[in-house]
């Protein structure tokens, strides 16, 4: 999943400078190309058109951005030990206890010595 939205975010980082890119300057020319005769979309030109496109693709630039810090803190927050499998952490042979465990030492009671009068 944060693979595919990865190459969606190069994709849509790619998009959206060449849509920049695309947008007429404010200071093309200082004012010398202000004729409406050579525009494409009206007398505006693609002002309003790249505007909203700009507009859409950088909201959904920022959803993709937050959605990828989400999905990474995720797998961050997983521990090492969440990923490792029990059934190898059990011995294949099985392993026997016996009940023969060395006993306890037994306290021998000390001889009384007669007191010398």
């Amino acid at each position: 999943m944060t693979s595919t939205l990865l190459i969606v975010q190069f994709v849509l980082a790619i998009l959206l400078t060449i849509i920049v890119l695309l947008q007429k300057s404010s200071s093309i020319g200082l004012g010398a190309y202000s004729g409406s005769n050579d525009s494409l979309f009206g007398a505006k030109g693609p002002a309003n058109f790249l505007t909203k496109a700009t507009m859409a693709l950088g909201l959904v630039f920022v959803i993709n951005t937050v959605a990828l810090g989400y999905l990474y803190n995720q797998q961050r927050n997983q521990s090492a030990v969440d990923s490792i499998k029990t059934d190898s952490l059990i011995p294949a042979t099985p392993v026997t206890t016996t009940d023969s465990a060395p006993a306890a030492p037994t306290a021998t009671p000390t001889p009384t010595v007669p007191e010398n009068k």
